[in-house]
């Protein structure tokens, strides 16, 4: 059997292999996901994404299925019974910084303003196609993304974090130059533009 070549990052851990091979850096364009892995990527703040990544069934169930109508409304026994949970990163700011992007989230589809839109404003729709040899942490388009995120209330967004996200969801392609799914990412941003 031919063994892909992945982004070294990937390598040496089954799970994050998968996650590498399905969803990291396949542009999302579900206003939903959006948010939820924004949300995962404060969490991971101080924390390499492995952490996030084996607890990420934990969250979703902890937190509704991330689903921003019902985070929004978590209250502080919510908020307690989540740092009761030795299955998610109990985190009190972290916890509280979710459950304000949920209403931030809300606040915004009440202004009839789309989360998806909104996301992938800063790039005209477009991926962003990286040359694949580069690695950086942050760039001017996160550090803009930051800013915009942090004026409407978002916490844990900084430049580092938003880049990480950036990646995740596919707003910048950054799979190595050597990576199988970098040809494949790439079509797929190709056919949802053609779209």
């Amino acid at each position: 059997m031919k063994q892909h070549t992945r982004c070294s990052w990937a390598e040496g851990d089954a799970l994050m292999s998968a996650y590498h091979d399905a969803e990291w850096g396949v542009p999302e364009r579900d206003p939903r996901m959006l948010w939820e892995t924004l949300m995962l990527e404060g969490f991971q703040a101080g924390l390499a994404w492995i952490t996030v990544l084996r607890k990420r069934d934990t969250f979703r169930e902890a937190f509704a299925g991330f689903d921003p109508q019902k985070v929004a409304r978590f209250d502080e026994k919510d908020i307690e019974r989540l740092m009761g949970n030795p299955g998610i990163i109990r985190a009190r700011a972290k916890i509280e910084a979710t459950i304000r992007g949920a209403q931030i989230y809300n606040e915004m589809a009440a202004r009839g303003e789309s989360f998806t839109d909104f996301c992938w404003s800063f790039t005209g729709g477009k991926v962003i196609e990286n040359d694949g040899k580069t690695r950086t942490v942050s760039s001017e388009l996160s550090e803009r993304v930051s800013k915009e995120l942090k004026k409407r209330g978002f916490k844990f967004v900084g430049p580092t974090i938003v880049y990480a996200w950036l990646q995740a969801v596919g707003i910048v392609n950054d799979h190595d130059a050597a990576c199988f799914r970098r040809a494949q990412v790439a079509k797929v941003a190709q056919v949802a533009k053609a779209g």
